[in-house]
C-alpha cells in the first residue's frame, strides 16, 4: 500500500536546465488557474465544472470539485478549498434521510433502483438537477473523502466540521461500493470499473486512517477496503496491468489514479509500473493523454487533466523530465486569457464523431475547472508554483 501523497514532492528542475523565462511562464499559468477557479467559485462553495458549457453549466461534481480543491489547497488557498469542502459536506449531510432509506432497502435484501441512488452532480444549492444525466457514479464520493482528509492534514484542520457529510459518504459507499455504475466518463453502467473502485478505496482508506469513524463504521470501512483490494487483484488485472473494468484487458487513463493518489496499488508494485506504462504507451501522444482507445466524445481528443494525472504519477516515480513534458503540453493548450479546456482536437482517435458533439453541445468546455486544478497539482509536484503559499493565496 502506498502513501496518499498529500503534500508536494518538490523536485530540482535546475538539473533539467529549465530556462527562467519558461519557469516564469509556467508559474504565471498557475496564477491564472487559481484566479479562474476562484473567480468562478459559487458563493456557497461549489466549484462549477465549467461555467458556460451547455451541458455542465449550473452543476458541480464531487469528483471534479475534489481534484480542483486539491489543486487550490496545494496553491495555498485554504479558504477557497475549505469552502468547497464545506459545501460538499453540507450537501451530503442533507442526504442523510435518502441514504438511510437506501440502507433500509438493502437491509431487506433488495438492490435499490439506480434512479433512487445519490446523484453524480448537484446544483450549486446541493439539489438534484432537472435534466437527465448518467447519474449513478460512486467514485466522486470516494474522491471527496480522500480530498477532505488530505486537505485537513495539510492545513492542520480537524475533521469534525465535515463529520456529518463524511458519515453519509462512508455509509453510502460501504453499502453500495460493489454495484456496477457509470465510470468517470458517464459510460458503461453495466460494469464495475477499476478507477471507481480505486477512488472508493482511496477515500475509505484516508478516512479510516484519520480516526474519525465510530467503531461500527470503522469495521465496515476496513472490510470494504480489503474486499476492493482482493477483488481488483483477482479480476481487475490483465497482462500485469490494471484494467478499465473487471474482466477486460483494456486500459483507461484514469487507471493511473489507482497508484497516485488513491494508493490501491503501491508505487513500487509491478502492477503500478505496468499500468502507468500501458496508459502511456496506448494513450499518451506527445504529452497529451486520451481517455481510452474507443473514445468518440468530441472525436476522442486529448484531455488536459489526464495529462496532469499521468504527469503526477511519473513525477512521484522520479521521472521528472517526462512529468515536465506533460506540464509543458498542458500549458501549450491555454487560451490567450489563460483558460484551459477539457480536451483539444490536435490528435483525434475518431475524428468522424467530432462534429456530432459540436452540433449537440457546442464548443468544448472552456474553461474546465478540473483542468486548472490538475495543472496546479502537477505544477506543485514539480516545484513550479510561484513564491510562498501565504503570498500566493492573498
Amino acid at each position: 500500500m502506498s502513501s496518499l501523497h498529500p503534500d508536494p514532492t518538490t523536485l530540482d528542475l535546475n538539473a533539467l536546465g529549465l530556462p527562467a523565462a519558461e519557469r516564469d511562464r509556467l508559474a504565471e499559468l498557475a496564477v491564472a488557474s487559481h484566479r479562474i477557479i476562484t473567480g468562478h467559485q459559487d458563493p456557497g462553495g461549489a466549484y462549477p465544472a465549467s461555467p458556460d458549457f451547455s451541458a455542465y453549466a449550473g452543476y458541480a461534481w464531487l469528483r471534479d470539485g475534489a481534484f480542483t480543491a486539491e489543486g487550490v489547497s496545494r496553491y495555498g488557498d485554504a479558504d477557497s478549498a475549505g469552502r468547497f469542502h464545506d459545501w460538499a459536506a453540507r450537501t451530503l449531510a442533507s442526504r442523510r434521510g435518502q441514504v438511510d432509506g437506501l440502507l433500509a432497502v438493502a437491509a431487506e435484501g433488495r438492490t435499490p433502483a439506480r434512479a433512487e441512488m445519490l446523484p453524480t452532480r448537484f446544483t450549486f444549492a446541493g439539489e438534484d438537477g432537472t435534466d437527465e444525466w448518467w447519474d449513478f457514479q460512486t467514485d466522486g464520493y470516494g474522491t471527496w473523502l480522500w480530498a477532505v482528509v488530505t486537505f485537513a492534514r495539510r492545513h492542520g484542520r480537524g475533521l469534525d466540521r465535515w463529520r456529518a457529510g463524511i458519515e453519509v459518504a462512508v455509509d453510502y459507499l460501504t453499502a453500495f461500493w460493489s454495484l456496477p455504475c457509470y465510470d468517470w466518463w458517464e459510460e458503461h453502467a453495466e460494469h464495475r470499473h477499476v478507477s471507481t473502485l480505486a477512488a472508493i478505496h482511496g477515500g475509505l482508506r484516508a478516512v479510516l486512517g484519520a480516526d474519525v469513524l465510530d467503531p461500527v463504521r470503522a469495521d465496515a470501512t476496513a472490510s470494504v477496503i480489503a474486499e476492493i483490494r482482493d477483488l481488483v487483484r483477482a479480476r481487475g488485472v490483465a497482462d500485469g496491468h490494471l484494467t478499465k473494468w473487471l474482466g477486460t484487458d483494456a486500459v483507461d487513463a484514469s487507471l493511473v489514479s489507482a497508484v497516485v493518489p488513491f494508493g490501491l496499488v503501491s508505487d513500487h508494485d509491478p502492477v503500478a509500473a505496468a499500468t502507468i506504462h500501458a496508459v502511456a504507451a496506448q494513450l499518451d501522444v506527445d504529452g497529451g493523454v486520451h481517455r481510452f482507445a474507443e473514445d468518440v466524445f468530441y472525436g476522442g481528443g486529448q484531455w488536459l487533466l489526464l495529462s496532469a494525472l499521468l504527469g503526477w504519477n511519473l513525477a512521484v516515480r522520479g521521472e521528472t523530465a517526462a512529468a515536465l513534458t506533460h506540464l509543458r503540453w498542458i500549458a501549450a493548450q491555454a487560451t490567450a486569457t489563460g483558460e484551459l479546456p477539457e480536451q483539444v482536437p490536435g490528435h483525434l482517435l475518431h475524428a468522424e464523431h467530432r462534429q456530432e458533439w459540436l452540433d449537440r453541445w457546442g464548443p468544448v468546455a472552456t474553461p474546465l475547472l478540473w483542468s486548472h486544478g490538475m495543472y496546479l497539482v502537477l505544477a506543485d509536484v514539480l516545484g513550479l508554483l510561484p513564491g510562498e503559499p501565504e503570498e500566493r493565496a492573498r
